[in-house]
């Protein structure tokens, strides 16, 4: 079942639809694939933006996310659809865990500044940087959405950016 409602960022989160599903695949970060009534799916973490896989932290924001749900069986609180028709939400683990909000306070996301009312994830944020966890240990972090934006260079990271699946 894949809800049609359209993702525009108004700041506060108002969720259409909650379903549970099996996190099978992790393909970055903040992009996760699950089984839903047998379908695979794939989500977009709410409010959060990973570093890409060829940046620093990438691969370590992948393992996290991997760790935390790979193969586990989580509730999804659905928000809407990004641009590629992904789901956008927020990932709850089987122990309550907001994975969402974990990636934030480890320092392996930055908060989405498109979402402004998000309050605790921009606090989780600030609490990483003071802590200098993650990727705030860096001098100068680039955030993925500058990241994306560079030319690319031959020969990148592709082939390294293979899926942590089951």
């Amino acid at each position: 079942m894949t809800c049609l409602l359209l993702l525009v960022p108004l700041g506060c989160a108002t969720f259409a639809v909650e379903f549970i599903g099996q996190v099978v695949e992790v393909i970055d970060g903040n992009t996760l694939t699950y089984l839903h009534d047998g379908d695979r799916e794939h989500i977009r973490l709410y409010g959060i933006d990973c570093p890409e896989l060829a940046q620093e932290y990438g691969k370590e924001a992948r393992q996290a996310a991997a760790n935390w749900a790979l193969g586990k069986t989580i509730t999804v609180k659905a928000w809407g659809l990004d641009k590629y028709g992904h789901t956008v939400g927020i990932v709850i683990l089987p122990d309550g865990t907001n994975l969402n909000h974990e990636l934030v306070s480890a320092g392996l996301a930055w908060w989405d500044r498109r979402f402004p009312n998000e309050t605790r994830l921009a606090e989780l944020e600030a609490e990483a940087r003071a802590a200098r966890r993650g990727l705030w240990a860096g001098v100068d972090p680039i955030p993925p959405w500058e990241f994306r934006e560079r030319p690319k260079s031959r020969g990148s990271a592709s082939s390294e950016q293979g899926m942590l699946t089951l």
